[in-house]
């Protein structure tokens, strides 16, 4: 019989959405009238803007003639995409990134658990906290975290963030290895400024660290001081690998495409002390295990760099930010203290009376008939507090808040 990888088992009970899944499909069951608003998951509801929709028409024409017809393509991606991506995304804030330092793939969930496999496995890793349960569960499967003891992970550096230190992480007071950053952050929406991340990566150079900088809604970011790619710091692409995503900016949580970031010049090391560069062992990972993301896909994600595609997305992310500024005020006029919802289209709000998070959730899918996230899924410090997003419809978000200020009784 085959040993099971018991890494797996260290996993507290179910994954957070599953969990919120079986509480709502309880709920549906005993109030089968009940129309149930869902502000949980960060699943978007715009369809895909008109200009990629075009293009992957004319990419689907082009898979049903022999002549133009593609099979394997390369797994690193299409140059016609990584060339936009640099372009657009990088070349015109400044930042110099070469074409084989770039890798499509099929999301950013699946990278940022993935890349946790290019790296030993005695590695201290050091997450924000609350963090998207992705960064942690990956490497509590990889064996790399020790046991849980008291609702943390023995091994594992948690970097608290809450309203009392403006839900920015500080630095660690010993060693760590890899570093998880998120910004603007998934769930608390907040953000790290430029002078902010300077440190973390004088951190990462002074200690060999490698962060990993998860930069999926760098497309909401309003303020000027808050950067939309990590390498835009001094010293950034010796020491990180970023993480960005179209899904939220052009709709491709069903489409699934984004793209990791790994410069030559971040370096790991081996056992005896030999510096090599990580962009060699992704590339060697992502080739082995991944046959790349469909040309039809790619060149849907190619049109987000047109004129046309750039307009229609930055209709697309005002919209979900205009949804954002609509549930802040709403909370703040129910008297209830949210961060977030500036640079991020997630609104992370302090749960009234001191009630747990889900209880809280409890209270307001009972009473108003509203599903959000309880901020105790995304770790220790997210008890307390709850997660709602922007991404709903103009109606439901209204029809949310306005729940929220007559129904919920606080």
């Amino acid at each position: 019989m085959a040993i099971i990888n018991e890494n797996y088992l260290k996993l507290p009970g179910s994954y957070l959405f599953a969990e919120i899944a079986r509480r709502v499909t309880g709920f549906r069951n005993d109030n089968p009238n009940a129309n149930v608003i869902r502000l949980g998951i960060g699943d978007v509801t715009k369809p895909l803007p008109p200009a990629i929709v075009k293009a992957m028409h004319a990419a689907v024409e082009e898979m049903a003639h022999a002549d133009t017809f593609r099979g394997y393509g390369p797994e690193q991606g299409y140059s016609f995409l990584i060339n936009k991506i640099i372009e657009t995304d990088y070349a015109a804030r400044g930042i110099s990134i070469e074409e084989d330092e770039v890798f499509v793939s099929d999301g950013s969930k699946s990278d940022v658990g993935n890349i946790q496999e290019i790296f030993g496995i005695n590695n201290i890793v050091a997450i924000t906290d609350p963090v998207y349960p992705v960064y942690l569960d990956t490497n509590v499967m990889a064996g790399r975290t020790g046991e849980l003891k008291d609702g943390m992970f023995e091994k594992v550096t948690y970097l608290p963030c809450n309203a009392e230190n403006q839900f920015k992480p500080a630095l660690p007071d010993h060693k760590v290895d890899l570093i998880y950053l998120c910004s603007p952050n998934n769930p608390t929406g907040t953000t790290l400024s430029k002078a902010e991340l300077k440190k973390w990566v004088d951190y990462a150079k002074e200690n060999d660290a490698i962060i990993l900088y998860d930069a999926a809604y760098e497309a909401y970011i309003r303020e000027e001081d808050v950067p939309h790619s990590i390498y835009e710091i001094e010293g950034a692409k010796e020491v990180a690998i970023e993480f960005r995503s179209f899904s939220k900016n052009a709709g491709f949580t069903g489409t699934r495409c984004a793209f990791t970031v790994v410069p030559k010049t971040v370096m790991g090391k081996k056992a005896n002390g030999e510096e090599y560069p990580l962009n060699k062992l992704w590339n060697r990972r992502h080739t082995t295990k991944f046959n790349g993301t469909p040309y039809i896909v790619q060149q849907g994600a190619a049109a987000v760099y047109t004129p046309e595609g750039q307009e229609q997305i930055k209709a697309i992310v005002d919209y979900y930010m205009t949804n954002a500024q609509i549930i802040r005020e709403g909370l703040a006029s129910a008297g209830i203290e949210a961060f977030g919802g500036v640079n991020a289209p997630y609104i992370w709000l302090k749960t009234p009376n001191n009630m747990s998070s889900w209880s809280f959730f409890d209270k307001l899918l009972s009473e108003a008939n509203i599903v959000g996230t309880p901020g105790t899924g995304f770790g220790p410090s997210g008890e307390g507090y709850f997660r709602l997003t922007a991404f709903g419809n103009r109606e439901n978000t209204e029809e949310a808040v306005h729940r929220i200020k007559t129904r919920l009784s606080l």
